[in-house]
């Protein structure tokens, strides 16, 4: 068995290489577990726990492996010093994952400092609609392998939903494409199908609007399907290639 840590960073690159100036092929927010492959005074050769993914993080001191009990619901969520709004020290992304050890008032406790209550839910939690709350990333900037409210990019918007709704979905949008069987025409399309590129990957939020953390655009943005459909086969000369029901 795999010994596991966790990362006890807000948000940290994963990069392809161990160097930080490689690409970030992405990152792991805070409560993610991985296992070391490989190690040196530097680096650290990681697999994340959650999606199997692999690359290179500054060797840190992390945590042991931790069972998370809550999971941050809201876009960010402030950490305070105390169960007060007086002292922020930190803010933790969508969907990171803690443990909490204390409860005061409208607070509860964890290893970082207090969080409010009303951006948290039980980690078992999970929303009847997985993408009841992908508006929260509109106008959110793009960022190749990013993974948060400091940017992200097309398949991170797929992948952090079904994560924050306890279901396993691949890192990149060439293998969500591949593990999702169920595939629908587009004049059948409807609100949560997932269409996918070569390489891009959008979310149909009605059967004629779309949402996607768009790289021309550089944000993540709301357009017309048939709009998106033609604007990336000119530009991309990019065929839709899939359309998933999840």
């Amino acid at each position: 068995m795999n010994k596991y840590l966790t990362n006890n960073i807000s948000i940290i690159n994963l990069y392809k290489k161990p160097s930080s100036k490689t690409e970030v092929v992405t990152q792991m927010i805070y409560g993610e577990s991985f296992s070391v492959l490989k190690k040196t005074k530097k680096w650290l050769k990681i697999k994340i726990k959650e999606d199997g993914y692999k690359g290179y993080i500054k060797n840190k001191k992390f945590l042991g492996f931790l069972k998370a009990t809550h999971k941050i619901c809201s876009l960010k969520a402030k950490i305070y010093k105390f169960p007060n709004f007086q002292k922020k020290i930190y803010e933790l992304p969508f969907c990171s994952k803690i443990k909490v050890t204390d409860n005061k008032s409208n607070f509860l406790k964890f290893s970082k400092g207090w969080v409010n209550k009303k951006d948290v839910v039980p980690i078992n939690y999970k929303e009847k609609y997985f993408f009841r709350k992908v508006l929260f990333f509109k106008d959110i900037k793009y960022k190749w392998g990013g993974k948060s409210f400091k940017g992200l990019d097309c398949s991170a918007l797929i992948q952090l939903f079904l994560n924050f709704n306890n279901r396993f979905c691949p890192r990149d949008a060439k293998d969500q494409v591949k593990y999702f069987k169920k595939n629908i025409k587009l004049k059948n399309i409807k609100k949560n199908d997932v269409i996918y590129w070569k390489g891009h990957v959008a979310l149909a939020i009605t059967n004629k609007k779309l949402i996607h953390a768009y790289g021309p655009m550089k944000k993540t943005v709301v357009m017309r399907i048939d709009e998106t459909i033609k604007r990336i086969e000119k530009t991309a000369k990019l065929k839709v290639i899939g359309i998933k029901r999840l």
